[in-house]
């Protein structure tokens, strides 16, 4: 078993990195639209807490030593330590957080939302941080903007997940 769960690891850390290089920069962000975020539902949801996390990790970990993962084909530490860097480590909580509610209380949809707004939350202080602006100018920049689509990309793993959870059952 902990073999499969491992590999299910790998699998999200891989679907985050291709769901991550395929993005469109906005012109008044640094943050680029991407599907990431869906894969981090999935991985929350499907993995649970602990293996949602760990393939976050790996995710975060490639990116970090070179492997083009993060947006637009890019990696390194200058990424992570630069203005998405919060949103990205910000998918390890996300994932975690998701595991956690959707186990505990199996209400999937607060999960996935509970997931989402910790990473927004993770990723706009370090954007603050690290570019000075303030709180309502960062939400216009890399908050806002998602909402729709991180809803829709809510949606799809909803009905993703309760369609793969009979497949995928490592809890």
């Amino acid at each position: 078993m902990k073999t499969k769960k491992l590999i299910l690891c790998a699998f999200f850390a891989a679907l985050t990195g291709v769901f991550s290089v395929i993005s469109i920069p906005l012109p008044f962000s640094p943050v680029p639209i991407n599907l990431a975020t869906l894969s981090v539902f999935l991985a929350g949801g499907l993995l649970g807490a602990k293996y949602g996390a760990i393939s976050m990790i790996i995710y975060v970990f490639l990116g970090a030593i070179g492997v083009p993962v993060f947006h637009s084909l890019t990696s390194g530490l200058g990424i992570l330590t630069g203005p998405t860097g919060g949103y990205i480590i910000g998918y390890i909580l996300a994932a975690f957080i998701i595991g956690i509610i959707y186990s505990s209380a199996r209400h999937l949809l607060l999960a996935l939302l509970a997931g989402i707004v910790a990473c927004y939350a993770l990723g706009t202080l370090w954007f603050i941080y690290l570019t000075g602006v303030n709180l309502w100018s960062a939400l216009l920049m890399c908050v806002i903007p998602f909402i729709p689509g991180d809803l829709l990309k809510i949606l799809v793993a909803l009905l993703l997940i309760k369609k793969l959870k009979r497949y995928i059952d490592i809890y």
